[in-house]
Parts: C-alpha cells; sequence; structure tokens
C-alpha cells in the first residue's frame, strides 16, 4: 500500500553496499567465547578494517532459493527494470560467504567423530544455498595457539584430512585461537574473508555479463539496462567504485533510451533517478563534485518534460522534489566528510528548488483532488505480497509494458485512489522541512536575503497550515531585516499575513502593532486597504470586535470572531505598550533639542513634531518626553487634554490633541536647568503618546531616543508626495522632511564675563624665575564670589616636562625640586563689578623647549532665569605657550702656555684654561659673578677672580676668561683627571634689583694627565735688538728617581749668532737642576726663530726632543737698529 513517503529512496539504494558474509556455528547467546568473538567482528569497527557486513544465522538457514538458469532469452519478454526485492536480497539475504565457526583442537581425542560432524555441517550449508555460487569456509576454534607452519605435523596431516571430508580447498581451511590476541586474529580473517567475497562478486559479475549474447534490443531494452544496474551494484559489493561509476553511466544512458509511454514513464523516471543518485554519490566519493553537479543537471534537463499522465502531474512534482532533496542530502554529507562549499553553490539551493516542487505539487493537488470522491473498494492499490514486483510500477498493472493501458476501468479507478491519497499528503509540513534546510544551510554560508527569503515562505506555510503562533514568530523575525534594509513593498505583504495570523490567534497588541505599520507611509497598500484596516485599528482601541480580515480561512475566522468576543468581555489586559524600534507606523514622531548645547542662565528648549500618515485624523490622550534625568525635567514636558497650564506648552491652534493627515505638529517645552547638571548631558530617553481611553483600551506608543523610524528621508519625500496626489495639506510637508532629530544637549556653564590677561616677555631662559603677571578683571554686574585662581604647566603634557616645572608666587627665591607645576585654587576673594587685581607668578623651567600654561579663574555669581534665581559657577581659561631657550653657550679649552691646544696635559707643567660666554638670549644678560670650584687633582697657579664680574652681554655677544693651573703628581701613569665646576652667577637685565640671581653650573670636561721624565724651560728678554747681546738660560729638572744622561746641541740659525756650548752630555742627579747660559746675538729684525736645542734622553729613548721644545719658547721679536729718539718715542708708545 502506497504511503506519503513512496517517493522516497529505498534505505538498500543509499546505503553503501558492503560484501555480505554470514557467520554459522557461533551461538552468541549462551557461549562466551563464541560471543567474544562476534563482539571482535562487529564493535567498534574502524575506518581501516575491510567493508564487510556480518550476520550470525543458524546452521540450517534457508537462503533465498536460486532460480533456473535461463538458457535463451528468444521468446523471454521482461515485467520490468529492476525488482524490488533484488538489491536488498544481495545485500542482506545472499551471502558471498559462508563461515561454519566449529570448536575443533587438533588433539582432540575424539577426532573422527568430530571431524564427521563438521563435514556434515558444511553438507548441510552447501544444501541450503541450492547450487548458488556462495563461497563456504570454516574456522576451527581452538584453545591453544598453534606452531609455526610445518612445525606440526599433527595439525598439517589432520588439516588435509579436514579438507578432504568437507570438501574445501585448504585456502577455505582457518583456525582460530580463542587467546588474548583475538582481536588480532579476527582482523586476519577478515581479510581472508574479503577475498572470498571479492572472488564471489566477480564471479556473478561475469555471470550478468554473459547473458549479453543472448539480448536483442527489439524485445530486451528493459534487460540491458538491468545487467548494466547489477554489473555496476555488484561492483560497489565489490568495492571497485571506479567500474561502479562507469557501469551506472551506461545504464543511466541506456534508461533514456528506452521508448517512453504514459504506462512506464513513471518506471523509468524511478530507474533514472535510481541511477543518478548512484552516480552522483560515487561522484562525491570519488572527489568530483562538479562531475556530481554536471550530472544532475544533466538528469533535471532530461527528466523534468517527462510528466506523465496528466491527471496525475502532483507526482511528477513530487517526484523532482525527492530528486533535488536527495542530491541535496548528498551534498551535505560530502561536505561534512571535508568537501568546500561556496556561498553560490551550496546544498541550500538543491533544498530551496525541492520546496519549490513541493509547493507545486501541493498547488496541483489541490487543483486535481478538489473533488469529493470515496476512496474507491476493492483497494486497486493492493498487492498480493504487499509490495510491487518492480520500481516504479502500477499495482494494478505490474508487469505490463505495453502502450494502451490493459483495463481502461481499473486505470481510471487507479487514478482515482492516487488522487484521494494524495489529498492526505501533509504538504505544508513536506515544505516546511525543506525550507528548513535550506535556510540551515543559508545561514551557514552567510546568505542572509535567501535567509530571509525563505523564512518568509516558511511563515506562509505555517499560515497555511493554520500553525498561526510559528507563522508569526517566522514573520516577526524577518520583519526586522527587511525594515532595515527598506524592502517597503515586501515588508507590506509580509505584513498583511501576520496581521492576518494576529487577527485569527486574536493576539490584540500584535494586531494594533502590525495595523498600524501598515497604515503608516512605509506600506504600499492602497487608500482603501489602509482606511479599512484604521477603522478596524479603531474598533479594537474602543474595545469592539475588528471586522474578519479578507483571505481568510471561513472557519478559521469564524473561531476568531469568538475570540475576539472573549477579549472584549474580559475587563483587565487593555493597557498595551508597542516599542517603535525601527518600525514606522501611522504616526511619525521627531524630537529635537534647538541646540546641542545650553548655557546654565539660558532654558532648555525642545521641539516635537508628529504627523499622521494614517488617511483618518488621530486623537491622542496624552503625550510626554522622558529625560535622562527624569525627577527634575519630565513634568515640563507633558501634554495631557486637561493641561491648561501656559506654562509648559506655547499656544496652538484648537484640537490640540488631534493629528490631521498629512500635517505636521509642533509641541514646544522649555525648562531650567539645575547647576548640579553644568558638564552633563541631558538626553532624551524616550517619547510616548497614549491612544484610547480608559474606557476602551490604552495604547502606549514608545519611540526610543528622539524617534525616527526605519524610513529613510528619501522614501518619507515619496510618502509626501503621494500626500499631495491624494489631496491632503501640503503647506508643512517640507519643513517635516528639514526637521532633524537631536536627542541630546549639553548643560554649559555661564558665559564667564570677566577677562584674564598675560603680561610677560618671552621667550623664558633656563632656569632663571620667569615672571608672569595676571591680570583678572570682573565685568559682570553683580558681586563675583569666591574668585580661585589655579595657574600653572596645563596637565596632560609629557611627564618629563611636569618634573622639570616649578611654580611659584615668590619670585625672591630660586625654585627647587618641591615646588609644583601647578598651583591649585590661588585665592583671591571677591570682586566687585569692574574691580580689577593682578597676581604675579613666577615660574622656572629647567629644561629648554615649549610649553602650555593654564590660567583657570573660577567664581560663583547669582543670576536669575525664567523668574529663577540660580548661583552660577563659571570659569574662564586662558593658555599661553612659552618657548624655553639657554642663556649662554660656555665652551672650555684646555692650551699651554704659549696658547697651544693641549689634548693632554703634564705633571707639574703650567697650562691655560680658557672659558668663553656667549650669549643666546634676546634680551641683555648680567654677569653678575663667575667662580672656579676645581678639582682635587687640580691647583691654580695664583688666585682665580672672576674676569667678567658685572658684564652685560647682548645678544651673540662673548665674555672670555683665563686661568693658569696646574696638575699635581698622580698616582699611575696616565690617567684621566676631574677638572672641577666652573660657576657663572647672571640674571636679566630687566628684572627687578631684587630678583634672584641664577647661578649656572657647568661642569668641567676631564683631561688626561702624563708624568714626563725632564723638564725644560727658558728666561729669556720679552725682545731683542739687532746686535746686541740677547741672554737666554735654559733650566733642566730631572723629574725621576734616576741619575739622567742628557745629550744637549744647539743649531746654528741664520739670523742669529751665539756663544756657548754648542754640544754638552750632562749628568743630572735626581730632582737636581741644571741650568745652561747663551748669548745670542741677533742678525735680523722682526719675528725670528730662535736656534733650535735639540735634547735627546738616553734612560728615556721614547722621550722625543719634540716633545720637550714644546715648553721652550721658539721665537722672539727683533727691533732694529736705531737711535736714542727713537727708542724713546717707541718706549712711550
Amino acid at each position: 500500500m502506497m504511503s506519503p513517503t513512496q517517493w522516497d529512496l529505498p534505505p538498500e539504494l543509499c546505503c553503501r553496499p558492503m560484501a555480505f558474509v554470514a557467520l554459522t556455528g557461533l551461538d552468541v547467546t549462551y557461549n562466551a567465547i563464541h560471543r567474544a568473538i562476534w563482539d571482535a567482528f562487529c564493535a567498534n569497527r574502524r575506518a581501516d578494517r575491510v567493508p564487510i557486513s556480518f550476520k550470525v544465522l543458524p546452521g540450517d538457514h534457508e537462503y533465498p532459493k536460486c532460480r533456473t538458469k535461463r538458457t535463451s532469452y528468444e521468446w523471454y519478454i521482461p515485467k520490468g527494470i529492476l525488482k524490488t526485492g533484488w538489491m536488498n536480497k544481495h545485500l542482506n539475504l545472499v551471502p558471498a560467504l559462508v563461515v561454519l565457526f566449529y570448536e575443533l583442537d587438533w588433539d582432540d581425542p575424539v577426532w573422527k567423530e568430530k571431524q564427521s560432524e563438521c563435514a556434515t555441517k558444511v553438507e548441510i550449508v552447501r544444501t541450503s544455498l541450492q547450487g548458488r555460487n556462495t563461497k563456504v569456509a570454516v574456522v576451527l576454534i581452538q584453545k591453544k595457539t598453534p606452531l609455526p607452519p610445518g612445525e606440526d605435523l599433527v595439525a598439517s596431516e589432520r588439516a588435509a584430512s579436514l579438507c578432504n571430508a568437507c570438501d574445501l580447498s585448504g585456502k577455505s581451511l582457518f583456525v582460530l585461537p580463542h587467546t588474548d590476541h583475538l582481536v588480532g586474529y579476527i582482523i586476519r580473517l577478515e581479510n581472508a574473508f574479503y577475498e572470498h567475497a571479492q572472488t564471489y562478486y566477480y564471479t556473478e559479475i561475469r555471470r550478468v555479463k554473459s547473458h549479453k549474447e543472448f539480448l536483442n534490443k527489439t524485445t530486451h531494452q528493459l534487460l540491458f539496462v538491468r545487467h548494466q544496474f547489477k554489473i555496476a551494484f555488484f561492483s560497489e559489493l565489490k568495492q571497485d567504485t571506479q567500474n561502479a561509476l562507469k557501469y551506472y553511466r551506461t545504464a543511466y544512458s541506456l534508461v533514456h533510451e528506452l521508448r517512453t509511454h504514459e504506462t512506464n514513464m513513471l518506471e523509468i523516471k524511478t530507474m533514472a533517478g535510481f541511477t543518478n543518485y548512484k552516480i552522483c554519490r560515487l561522484c562525491f566519493q570519488h572527489n568530483t563534485p562538479l562531475d556530481a553537479i554536471a550530472q544532475f543537471r544533466k538528469h533535471i534537463d532530461l527528466c523534468k518534460k517527462k510528466i506523465g499522465s496528466a491527471e496525475l502531474a502532483f507526482e511528477h512534482t513530487a517526484w523532482m522534489s525527492k530528486q533535488f532533496q536527495s542530491f541535496g542530502d548528498l551534498f551535505d554529507e560530502a561536505i561534512k566528510l571535508g568537501l568546500t562549499a561556496i556561498q553560490t553553490q551550496n546544498p541550500g539551493f538543491y533544498y530551496q528548488q525541492a520546496a519549490y516542487y513541493a509547493q507545486e505539487r501541493k498547488q496541483q493537488a489541490a487543483h486535481m483532488c478538489a473533488h469529493e470522491v470515496r476512496y474507491p473498494t476493492p483497494d486497486p492499490l493492493e498487492t498480493l505480497s504487499g509490495a510491487l514486483d518492480f520500481y516504479g510500477q502500477r499495482a494494478w498493472r505490474q508487469g505490463h509494458q505495453s502502450i494502451d493501458p490493459p483495463d481502461a476501468e481499473k486505470e481510471k479507478v487507479g487514478i482515482q485512489a492516487l488522487q484521494v491519497k494524495e489529498k492526505d499528503v501533509p504538504h505544508s509540513e513536506l515544505i516546511i522541512a525543506l525550507l528548513s534546510n535550506a535556510v540551515a544551510q543559508f545561514k551557514k554560508y552567510k546568505c542572509p536575503r535567501m535567509k530571509s527569503h525563505l523564512m518568509v515562505q516558511m511563515g506562509e506555510e505555517y499560515y497555511h497550515a493554520k500553525d498561526y503562533t510559528k507563522a508569526l514568530k517566522l514573520l516577526d523575525y524577518v520583519m526586522c531585516d527587511y525594515r532595515t534594509e527598506r524592502w517597503w513593498s515586501l515588508l507590506t505583504s509580509i505584513l498583511g499575513t501576520a496581521l492576518r495570523c494576529s487577527y485569527l490567534m486574536a493576539h490584540v497588541k500584535d494586531y494594533i502593532t502590525y495595523s498600524m505599520e501598515l497604515i503608516g507611509r512605509a506600506s504600499t497598500l492602497w487608500e482603501d486597504q489602509k482606511s479599512r484596516i484604521e477603522k478596524n485599528l479603531i474598533k479594537v482601541l474602543m474595545n469592539e470586535v475588528p471586522e474578519a480580515e479578507p483571505d481568510c480561512d471561513p472557519a478559521s475566522a469564524k473561531a476568531a470572531q469568538a475570540l475576539w468576543s472573549d477579549r472584549v468581555s474580559l475587563a483587565g489586559s487593555n493597557r498595551f505598550t508597542i516599542e517603535l524600534l525601527n518600525v514606522g507606523i501611522l504616526l511619525q514622531c521627531k524630537a529635537r533639542f534647538l541646540s546641542p548645547s545650553f548655557h546654565l542662565d539660558d532654558p532648555v528648549q525642545l521641539h516635537l513634531y508628529l504627523k499622521a500618515d494614517c488617511p483618518h485624523p488621530v486623537r491622542f490622550s496624552k503625550l510626554c518626553v522622558s529625560l535622562s534625568n527624569q525627577v527634575l525635567y519630565n513634568q515640563f514636558c507633558v501634554v495631557e487634554e486637561s493641561c491648561k497650564s501656559q506654562d509648559i506648552l506655547e499656544p496652538l491652534s484648537q484640537e490640540n490633541m488631534c493629528l490631521v493627515p498629512g500635517k505636521t505638529r509642533k509641541y514646544s517645552f522649555k525648562f531650567v536647568a539645575k547647576t548640579e547638571d553644568v558638564g552633563k548631558k541631558i538626553e532624551i530617553t524616550a517619547v510616548d503618546l497614549m491612544l484610547g481611553t480608559d474606557n476602551g483600551r490604552c495604547v502606549l506608543l514608545n519611540w526610543r531616543g528622539g524617534g525616527g523610524d526605519a524610513a529613510s528621508s528619501h522614501e518619507a519625500i515619496q510618502a509626501a508626495r503621494s500626500f499631495r496626489s491624494r489631496g491632503r495639506v501640503p503647506e508643512q510637508h517640507a519643513q517635516w522632511d528639514t526637521v532633524s532629530i537631536q536627542a541630546s544637549t549639553m548643560i554649559i556653564s555661564r558665559v564667564p564675563k570677566i577677562s584674564v590677561q598675560l603680561s610677560h616677555k618671552p621667550p623664558a631662559l633656563s632656569n632663571e624665575m620667569y615672571c608672569i603677571c595676571v591680570s583678572i578683571q570682573s565685568n559682570e554686574k553683580t558681586v563675583a564670589k569666591d574668585v580661585k585662581l589655579t595657574a600653572g604647566l596645563k596637565p596632560g603634557q609629557d611627564a618629563n616636562l611636569t618634573q622639570s616645572t616649578q611654580v611659584t608666587l615668590n619670585g625672591l627665591e630660586v625654585c627647587d625640586e618641591s615646588h609644583p607645576a601647578l598651583l591649585p585654587d590661588i585665592a583671591i576673594g571677591d570682586l566687585q563689578p569692574g574691580e580689577k587685581v593682578e597676581k604675579s607668578l613666577y615660574v622656572c623651567c629647567v629644561t629648554t623647549g615649549p610649553r602650555i600654561f593654564l590660567f583657570h579663574v573660577a567664581y560663583t555669581m547669582t543670576t536669575q532665569a525664567e523668574g529663577t534665581d540660580i548661583t552660577c559657577k563659571c570659569h574662564k581659561d586662558e593658555t599661553v605657550t612659552i618657548e624655553t631657550v639657554v642663556p649662554f653657550d660656555v665652551a672650555m679649552k684646555f692650551v699651554s702656555t704659549k696658547f697651544e691646544h693641549l689634548e693632554r696635559v703634564y705633571v707639574d707643567v703650567p697650562f691655560l684654561l680658557m672659558t668663553d660666554i656667549l650669549s643666546a638670549s634676546p634680551w641683555p644678560l648680567h654677569l653678575v659673578s663667575s667662580q672656579l670650584l676645581l678639582a682635587p687633582t687640580m691647583v691654580a697657579l695664583d688666585e682665580p677672580q672672576s674676569q667678567v664680574e658685572h658684564v652685560v652681554l647682548q645678544t651673540g655677544e662673548c665674555a672670555s676668561e683665563c686661568f693658569s693651573l696646574q696638575c699635581p703628581p698622580v698616582l699611575n701613569g696616565t690617567s684621566s683627571v676631574a677638572s672641577g665646576q666652573y660657576l657663572i652667577s647672571w640674571k636679566r637685565c630687566s628684572s627687578c634689583a631684587d630678583a634672584p640671581v641664577v647661578t649656572t653650573v657647568v661642569t668641567l670636561s676631564h683631561v688626561m694627565v702624563e708624568t714626563i721624565p725632564l723638564y725644560v724651560h727658558a728666561e729669556l728678554p720679552s725682545f731683542g735688538r739687532v746686535r746686541e747681546s740677547l741672554p737666554v738660560r735654559y733650566h733642566i729638572q730631572n723629574r725621576t728617581g734616576l741619575v739622567q744622561d742628557v745629550e744637549m746641541s744647539v743649531e746654528p740659525s741664520d739670523a742669529f749668532m751665539f756663544s756657548g756650548l754648542k754640544q754638552v752630555r750632562l749628568r743630572i742627579l735626581p730632582g737636581a737642576e741644571h741650568e745652561m747660559l747663551y748669548n745670542f746675538y741677533p742678525l735680523m729684525a722682526g719675528y725670528q726663530n730662535l736656534p733650535l736645542l735639540n735634547i735627546s734622553l738616553l734612560r728615556f729613548p721614547t722621550v722625543s726632543g719634540q716633545l720637550l721644545r714644546r715648553f721652550l719658547p721658539s721665537r722672539i721679536f727683533v727691533k732694529p737698529q736705531g737711535r736714542q729718539a727713537e727708542d724713546a718715542s717707541i718706549a712711550a708708545a
């Protein structure tokens, strides 16, 4: 008998074919050993084990009888393509191998008797197979582990004897020791069984192929298809999927070569569907999804026109739906096994198409099965066996292959039975299940619009199935998306279905919500439709029963009327709140503060705009605006019918609570902010408008924030145009479109009427006490009370600036690290109107660079706003950026007494320290004094005194000092020693006399000190005269603890003659000094080079004479010879 699931593919077609092996001789119920063996075969099979289907059968089990082999097909006419039981027979009934388990050890004492018993059991199995090619094997269950082959001669002999007795080959006899390694032995047995099964299916394939030579294409077309399908199926059982795919493709081609007519159309489509399913499944299995998709498209193109009987057209759409669903299932299964799908090619499209055909089937069934006919008796769909003989045939004419039906009356009755059964099919359930699968796929592959589209269809199907609750739930979910994306025509259609659902369930709140939205400007309904809905809405608000919605099922509408009557009689549940978040209803609302900010002494002004988009005027009973500070301000933002106070509302026209369609109405509110709200934001949290009365139903419309809805300004303009064309009042439409929502405002402090002026002389100099004069003058009309100044480095800058900036009010002392960078709340006192005070601020900047300084003046005063005294806290900020520069640059260098640059100095040898102070200040600098603080490793030859005291440096000028120094002996050889510090005391010339003096400390650089063994210096006059004697005395001092052998020589010069030892060798004791006297006789005037003195130390050959000559003068000025008067004038000059 046919069932609603007749189009489902048979399970034996959809499963994975595996070799069928029957196990006999196992008592799995009462024998623990046998149970353990069976569990090892079946339990926890991993994917790497061979694909075999095992079944335990009794030894005398009757297998399906084998029909007599046909020797000729000459007069044979097939009755169908594929028998309904054939696949199941080879999957579950006819084994490829029967395995007999028998407990027998090689050393069994009654071996002969057991051997005979075993042979008898084998013979019983062979007899029950009745001539089939099924293989038979024997497994001996033994208690002991067998010895390796060849070592147990008794076992070999008895195995051969057993094979002869049972008529078995040696490859069909196995031993299974029941030991700890049972699973390992079982896996080896499985592999052997699999080889036997392969051989069996190979034999079956050859047997089917051998029939081909007896067939002809005139009368045996069905057999060609049958044999190719069987070969392919046996190949699958053999796990040869490549050949299976090839034969299935051949079978598919042959199916479509069959002659088609109405009587065999269903059978051809059924076999085409089976074969197509197998081809697509194997393509996915071979990881060639594009081949599977191409095959399915080809299949659909070939079959979509093969409708068959027009009276049973719904069968064709049902079959088409099942084809798409099956392919979607295959596609989804392949994805779960690792296939990657994409957004444009995923199973959802196939489920969607399956749902489309299911919907078409529903429509065809409604059209073809509408007539009231009883189910015929006897049942034409009943068969003797309870099932059809061949797939796809009719029960009343099985095996009939001619073009015309054998009995027209039976054909008519059979079609009538199918039509009656089709009326009982739950079409909506089938469609919803398919749509649900499609939605899940589109959600998975992120296709939101496809998902929404199908959810709408699901909702409509639930509506047709009279499951209004689920329909409303789905449609409500989708409406949010369509509102957001502004699909107004689609939204209108969905709202119509939702309105019918809410009416049929008598859901008052939902009915009111959907009615309001359908009346609103986003709705695409005609005017008369909106007018009807609005009248129904008014009835509901008056607690009356609305009229039935059009297109409702009459029986459901009648039941709904009773439900509405019950709602009317109920006293409670008559107050509803409707949240209008992104919902465009019959009313539009926009609220705006007139400014993004209001000063504390100015009243906060708020405008609320309302506009009706419905066909008839709307009257409301209350309007209120909720603000973030509800306790203080909400009382000022209310409109009620009984309210006559002119303090809250500006004067408006009559009928203040009535909104005319298409006309904008403005409501104005104002209030004075509280002092504690300064610096805070006031937000419109909600706008509430109450429709209805306490006598009927009260509906509170709630807009979040400043109102607005999902419709954009473009749709607002379109709605305005539609109202113009329908004769609405047009003059205020443009105003509505230009109104923007301003849902929040900031309360800021009152504008201060006080002036803050800064006086200073930039830039600031590093480390000086920089003076900034702050002048504060009050321009208030009343007393400015409790004036406080906060001054210093503006917060939020680099942390290093904070640490290197100090601020003080006392300019007579130099700041240190204990002083802060910002002085808060410096008390100024009260300021009378026009009064002016000045404060001096002193800033010390340790590092250079720009700094931003803040001067914050805060005070309180009393004023009036809207007739109310309020205390205002006012403040004014002034900032100034001050650059800090260095006052001067200090350059230092060490030179010899000849003013030559020194890289290093020598112990007890005098040298000079030169300092240069270069002014970098744009202002004149007064150098008060300077001081040299020498390190212990450095001594002065005379008392160092400041040479720049009270010097005034202009920009770019330089002041220099020179100090004569000497290094005492160091502890070890060459080393670097500290020099000391150079202190400069200075201040600006423009600063007052009692301004503190700034002391800048400059650390002198380290210097390299070396010890020399011999020191030479000379005594000679400051100048000479031509042809007059010039005495020169050389002092040679031994500074070592050794006796020094010194060789001296004087080289001749063209500018001098001299008398004295030209070359001499001396020996100087430790610490002793030797003098050498020479008389030089100048021959030429001007600067002349003195005769060169060469000195060499025999004990210290590394000390060069050039080094020693650095301590001696190299040149002298020689005056020309003249008269006495000229000498006197020169001396005077």
